[in-house]
């Protein structure tokens, strides 16, 4: 090792013995390490939860501890392998240092790597046995559900924390597990079921949590939300999507699963866009009439006018430039055709990042999707959209909007950030022109050269 090797690991090593203050969402204190994974990695959130769980166990079970460290660091390789990301080659070499610190601590021989599956799988069973996930679960759900807690909130909390703690171990774990041996004995497969089930929330949501079951949030049993919920999975005929696209077991296959497949919409972008348009049905229904508990059914003017509301300019374009909204009339269409319309709207709107305030550039963006969408319906099985089909599948967001960005972006410098007294760009699509870009993007059309510094579009 040279000088230089050695200097910057003993600058690595002091920098990991000094803690940072303060706690994570389950109650660990950040420390070392974990907490410090660079923004270029970030997109992949397994790299810091594994961290996190290798600190939580490291006295536990140190060489559990090492084999999730050494996960953490071949994802980190994977995801940059040259390291060129800011940060990146800093945080592998400090990791790499962390996981010879836990080896040289290690008693004993060589390590055979070779049992670190069976390790994991044997840790997961203690773990889950000694910690008694299921009586954890339960003791809090009686508390919570009998209202004592009010009493006593700080026992509530503790035990709240306490199970985060650990189901946040066993998510981590179940992920390690999967990715390294997608054969795993049945009976384990069984009791990592069980487990992800109990977990809903650890997964994110705003108010209601629609991808796993709760039996404590209240919001989501009031009959006008029970039936807008109902109302995204009723649609017959729905184009079946792959086996292989993961569907929590909690809810049933929707309108919201087929969009993601067939446009490749973000995951977070539609399980929030999901939550957004269940709470806006739900809106419009309570005021028209309140559903009975019993069987909520929602109602067709419900949908109808959040999709007058939702897509009211798109109707002043189609109207302004002469041509005919994708739907026709309203009368032409059911329940169902106006809850797709919706969604892909809001889908669209997610995901548009600075493009959304060009709002008929959005209207073009939604028209033609809105035919693409018509043409995937026809199948019995969902398809790809021409428009946002990748090598590796889908991606609305590279194929539609990164070309339209490209563009705005030195438009944006060529008019003073904006500050210049007029810009044509949205004004472009307030005109029959706007469809020589035609569908998918025709991408050698003169709109997309981008312009030399102090021109315009």
């Amino acid at each position: 090792m040279s000088r230089a090797e050695h200097l910057w690991e003993r600058l690595v090593r002091a920098a990991l013995r000094s803690e940072r203050t303060g706690t994570d969402a389950y109650g660990r204190p950040l420390v070392g390490i974990a907490g410090n994974v660079p923004s270029s990695l970030a997109n992949n959130g397994d790299i810091d939860e594994i961290l996190r769980a290798a600190d939580e166990i490291q006295d536990e079970d140190p060489n559990i501890s090492r084999i999730l460290c050494e996960h953490a660091y071949s994802l980190a390789q994977n995801l940059d392998p040259n390291s060129e990301g800011r940060g990146v080659l800093q945080f592998k070499t400090g990791l790499m240092s962390v996981i010879k610190q836990k080896l040289a601590k290690r008693e004993g021989g060589a390590i055979d790597r070779s049992q670190d599956i069976v390790r994991l799988q044997e840790f997961y069973r203690l773990y889950r046995e000694k910690n008694n996930v299921v009586k954890l679960r339960e003791e809090e759900m009686k508390l919570r559900d009998s209202a004592a807690f009010s009493a006593n909130f700080s026992e509530l909390e503790k035990k709240t924390v306490k199970r985060k703690r650990v189901f946040a171990i066993l998510k981590v774990l179940r992920s390690v597990l999967v990715q390294l041996s997608p054969e795993l004995p049945e009976d384990l497969k069984r009791l990592m079921d069980s487990d992800e089930d109990m977990t809903e929330d650890l997964i994110a949501y705003n108010i209601i949590p629609l991808d796993a079951p709760s039996t404590a949030n209240l919001i989501g049993n009031f009959p006008e939300v029970v039936a807008a919920i109902s109302a995204l999975s009723d649609f017959r005929g729905l184009p079946e999507v792959p086996q292989d696209f993961a569907i929590p077991s909690a809810r049933k296959y929707d309108i919201f699963d087929f969009l993601h497949y067939a446009f490749g919409f973000q995951k977070d972008n539609v399980s929030y866009q999901r939550e957004h348009v269940i709470h806006l049905l739900a809106n419009e229904q309570s005021q028209l009439v309140k559903l009975e508990a019993s069987d909520p059914k929602l109602h067709e003017a419900a949908v109808e006018n959040l999709l007058k509301k939702s897509l009211d300019n798109y109707s002043k374009w189609c109207n302004y430039l002469g041509i005919h909204t994708v739907w026709g009339s309203f009368d032409a269409v059911g329940k169902e055709k106006k809850l797709l319309f919706v969604s892909l709207y809001f889908l669209i709107w997610g995901e548009a990042a600075n493009i959304r305030f060009l709002p008929e550039c959005l209207c073009y963006i939604f028209h033609h999707m809105a035919r693409e969408m018509d043409e995937i319906l026809r199948q019995r099985n969902a398809q790809r959209a021409n428009s946002c089909v990748t090598e590796t599948g889908a991606s609305f967001l590279d194929q539609v909007i990164s070309p339209l960005f490209d563009v705005v972006a030195v438009e944006a410098m060529n008019n003073d950030n904006g500050k210049a007294p007029h810009s044509s760009f949205n004004e472009f699509f307030w005109s029959l022109r706007c469809f020589e870009l035609s569908w998918p993007w025709r991408r050698n059309a003169p709109f997309f050269q981008k312009p030399k510094p102090g021109t315009k579009v």
